[in-house]
């Protein structure tokens, strides 16, 4: 009797965030990189792994949420390890997160109890034909590169990938879409003013570790190290991934998060999107608003978030220094036929069809930084997949990521709720970004495969609703 008196008095010790043992890792690492030196790549690395286990045995979305931290601010870190330690150009530090992401799909070929994680009758995800397609393409691909002696971009590019596919993987199986979509949200939330800010002050005078890094990389699209001379990448690894997860959290806040708090907080982050001058997260960005407005559901906010930035690009105009570089990169919108992107990525084509057997077959994982000597600039998944994979699996490829992406389109339209239409308007943007951006391997691919999986599992279970 005693026994049960003291236990019912017991209150059970409030739930740690699922996200913070990554901020620990993340804000850790920065703090003793000065101390420990390049000694603390590899012990990043093996918390990345830590942290995916542990978040991953708690429940998907904390899991979710710490992939996310990770790869936001892992860029940031090596930069900060980088001025500290001396210039390490592979970025073995960005492999972290692929790992933390690679963890679930391990967990689930050995651990017998993954079917015992299923949501009460959930079957197959029908998205799992897209995964298998790609994921043959890459099998081919990295056998192509192992067939030519280059074991390190083999295992590079099977890595940036397939880990993206994985994860999307797991997550279409032990997963709840809705819970999934409203932890992405929260993360998002606080993570996006935290870039944001970030990237305005990257854009004005960038610090020492960021002027550090562009003066040594070879990627060509960050512009010069001097203030306002950033195309700003903030946290993150680059102008295009850094824009892209921005456009995707503006969404996700936007459609999710209610409340005036969350327009503020997001507000940082809009200004930065428009600092990084990528036009193809503008577009991927405006095409998600516009298919959220053709839901009754959803159409209000979509109104509200038009408004918004509106607002954010006509205060960047006139009430800020920087108005005519984002004047002139909006305008560039009208250029048409005289557009210089257009021209290059036209080009890219023309080179690819000159070889002699016009990527037939492909080269595999085998390609070089653009700043490489003799090295071909590539940009969107047509010419990476073609180059890659050749004609046959590159078309194979692309059809996968299409299919996926139009599955969630669908769903999104037939059911009508609103977790369902931001990934409907994910998705949608994604297809816009295929001929223009790589969204298959790295912290892109994550992005993609982390949204397009989370559909009901019988699109005929679904109930049609007005719009």
């Amino acid at each position: 009797m005693s026994s049960v008196a003291f236990s019912s008095t017991v209150r059970p010790a409030p739930a740690l965030p699922g996200w913070l043992p990554a901020a620990a890792l993340i804000v850790g690492s920065a703090v003793l990189s000065p101390v420990l030196g390049s000694a603390i790549r590899p012990l990043f690395i093996i918390g990345c792994a830590v942290v995916g286990w542990w978040s991953w045995k708690r429940e998907a979305g904390a899991h979710l949420q710490s992939a996310i931290l990770l790869f936001s601010f892992a860029a940031l870190l090596r930069r900060l390890v980088d001025l500290a330690s001396g210039y390490e150009p592979s970025g073995l530090m960005l492999t972290g997160p692929l790992l933390t992401i690679l963890v679930p799909f391990a967990l689930a070929i050995f651990s017998a109890d993954d079917d015992n994680r299923r949501a009460p009758n959930q079957t197959a995800n029908s998205q799992i034909w897209p995964i298998g397609l790609v994921g043959l393409c890459i099998i081919y691909a990295t056998a192509l590169a192992l067939a030519q002696g280059d074991w390190i971009n083999a295992a590079s590019g099977a890595l940036k990938w397939f880990a993206p596919l994985a994860y999307g993987y797991v997550l279409s199986r032990n997963s709840d879409p809705e819970k999934l979509i409203e932890a992405a949200a929260s993360v998002f939330l606080w993570v996006l003013p935290l870039m944001g800010i970030y990237g305005i002050i990257q854009y004005v005078d960038p610090p020492e570790w960021d002027r550090y890094w562009m003066n040594l990389t070879t990627i060509l699209a960050i512009g010069a190290p001097v203030p306002f001379g950033v195309r700003t990448f903030s946290t993150m690894n680059g102008p295009a991934s850094f824009a892209t997860f921005t456009a995707a959290g503006l969404l996700l806040v936007f459609f999710v998060k209610a409340g005036r708090y969350a327009l503020f907080l997001a507000a940082p982050a809009a200004m930065s999107l428009l600092l990084s001058t990528y036009r193809t997260a503008w577009i991927s960005l405006a095409v998600g608003i516009a298919f959220s407005a053709l839901f009754r559901t959803t159409r209000s906010r979509a109104l509200s978030m038009t408004a918004a930035i509106l607002i954010a690009i006509l205060a960047a105009a006139f009430l800020t220094p920087f108005g005519d570089m984002i004047g002139v990169r909006l305008a560039s919108f009208g250029q048409g036929s005289d557009d210089s992107s257009a021209h290059e990525r036209l080009e890219e084509f023309i080179q690819v069809w000159q070889l002699p057997d016009s990527g037939l077959l492909g080269t595999g994982f085998t390609v070089t930084d653009v700043g490489s000597a003799g090295s071909m600039a590539m940009d969107g998944m047509i010419i990476n997949c073609w180059v890659s994979m050749g004609i046959i699996f590159g078309l194979a490829c692309l059809t996968g990521f299409i299919w996926a992406a139009w599955s969630a389109i669908q769903t999104a339209w037939r059911d009508g709720r609103p977790a369902f239409i931001v990934i409907g308007a994910l998705a949608a943007g994604s297809l816009v970004q295929l001929p223009l951006a790589n969204i298959a391997s790295g912290e892109l691919g994550f992005l993609f495969w982390m949204f397009v999986v989370l559909i009901p599992r019988h699109g005929r279970d679904l109930g049609i609703v007005n719009r």
